[in-house]
């Protein structure tokens, strides 16, 4: 019954009329400028999709309900069917251009259908699209070369994967591996996937379904909104202290976090906190694993990787995402030392090093050093974030803007003394900026935080353009 109903909703939702959404008459909507009719001017861009012939959204629909997961779910209260994409740019079925302003969930960093990458996937697909590791490869062993020459310390070996969560599950398992022990350390608030141990190490009931998860404990979140210790990273790590010496043996195989928690609403670790929470871990015999699914590959614009924001050296690092741009790819780099545990078994991923998806990563390194990406994400990102602020002080609904680089929450309250979350309004304010042109992405605990992750090549222009949409989106409340 449950499917049914949720298939019914999407079905409807699909059949709806666009103007039903936009108080426009059909008459109206078919004349609209590509951003709506008395929407800012988008910012001039040079490609035009060609004319999409395919099925519609209707049918889309319909096939989506029927024969996919029933636990998929969609954004607004009409779905889009996304055909085309060019940058910063996606367009729907009717050519109607969109400002990405969530990137696939900070996956797209050097933009949509880059033409370097897909030059790359393009031609390695014409000689060989997969052969297996058990075989020499060109395009796995120069990409593990360029990714470790980004990595600092003795970072330098290098194990491919398809995803994010089959990273983390195997940085998980090198660590219990290599230390002897089985527990693992991580934060409140924090995600690392959707399989046994990822799960397990997600601090959100969200994401956590009832199944077996053990040896994992979660330690108070270093949150300088919500937390109790504001910005004082060292002090909410003496509850790091306390789990192993009250949870655990007194040693541990790990500890696991982001720097910037992606799903948990763009929440940065307060200042000092990992260095502190890294020293109490090694302590007890532990390896420190950094999450860079998200906040990695130059999104923060100050750094490469977001726990180089904090100062430290892990002992592993994870990553996803944004190293393929949007090709399935995800990778483990840890020491020579460390990685010599999985020597004790066999340890094999048929997809992991896939050429076609590394011939993918290591273009996307080239076109970040090449259109200097990272340093386009401090500069564009400083400045969407100073006006993020500038609209925090206009509109009270805004609680928080925080992060780095094009990496930045904005959370919406009802109350600021209490921080009630704004669950209702933020799916309001994404419809509205949606039918003017924008796609933004939510999150947070609460769901009431936007995610504003676009891909890097975003401008000062697209800023503009986006906060003049979530201003007048605000100000519909």
């Amino acid at each position: 019954m449950q499917r049914v109903a949720s298939s019914r909703r999407l079905l409807q939702a699909a059949l709806a009329p666009a103007r039903a959404h936009s108080g426009l008459s059909a008459a109206a909507v078919a004349a609209a400028p590509e951003n709506g009719v008395g929407a800012p001017k988008m910012p001039p861009f040079d490609y035009k999709p060609p004319p999409y012939d395919g099925p519609r959204l209707a049918e889309i629909a319909r096939k989506r309900a029927e024969f996919l997961s029933p636990s998929l779910f969609h954004f607004y209260d009409r779905p889009l069917n996304i055909v085309d994409g060019k940058m910063q740019y996606l367009f729907d079925e009717d050519g109607r251009r969109y400002l990405d302003a969530f990137g696939g969930i900070a996956t797209v960093c050097c933009g949509h259908c880059h033409p370097d990458v897909i030059e790359a996937i393009v031609n390695q697909a014409k000689k060989i699209q997969h052969s297996t590791v058990l075989y020499l490869n060109h395009a796995i062993a120069d990409f593990a070369e360029a990714l470790a020459s980004k990595m600092p310390g003795d970072l330098k070996v290098v194990f491919f994967t398809n995803s994010g969560t089959e990273a983390n599950e195997l940085a998980l398992m090198i660590a219990r591996l290599y230390t002897g022990s089985h527990d693992i350390i991580s934060l409140r608030n924090g995600y690392h996937g959707n399989a046994a141990a990822t799960m397990g190490a997600t601090a959100q009931c969200n994401w956590k379904f009832n199944i077996v998860q053990t040896g994992v404990h979660h330690a108070l979140n270093p949150d300088p909104y919500r937390g109790a210790f504001g910005s004082d990273g060292p002090k909410y790590a003496k509850d790091i202290q306390e789990t192993i010496e009250y949870g655990t043996t007194g040693r541990v195989a790990g500890f696991i976090s982001e720097a910037i928690q992606g799903v948990g609403g763009i929440v940065e670790l307060a200042p000092g906190y990992l260095p502190a929470a890294y020293k109490m871990v090694r302590d007890a015999g532990g390896l420190c694993i950094a999450d860079e699914v998200q906040a990695g590959v130059a999104r923060t614009g100050s750094h490469f990787w977001g726990f180089e924001g904090q100062g430290v050296i892990p002992d592993i690092v994870t990553m996803a995402k944004g190293i393929g741009n949007g090709m399935p790819i995800g990778a483990v780099v840890t020491t020579p030392e460390i990685a010599q545990v999985l020597t004790r078994r066999s340890y094999f991923n048929t997809f992991g090093g896939n050429p076609v998806s590394t011939a993918a990563g290591h273009a996307v390194l080239k076109v970040l050093e090449k259109e200097k990406l990272q340093e386009n994400a401090f500069v564009v990102g400083s400045y969407l974030k100073e006006q993020l602020n500038m609209l925090k002080e206009k509109h009270n609904i805004i609680g928080d803007v925080r992060g780095r680089g094009l990496l930045l929450g904005v959370e919406l309250v009802t109350d600021h003394q209490k921080k009630t979350p704004a669950k209702a309004e933020i799916t309001q304010v994404m419809n509205h900026m949606k039918d003017m042109g924008v796609l933004v992405g939510k999150g947070g605990f609460y769901g009431n935080v936007f995610r504003v992750t676009p891909p890097l090549c975003f401008t000062k222009e697209d800023s503009d353009f986006f906060i003049e949409v979530m201003d007048i989106a605000l100000s519909k409340l």
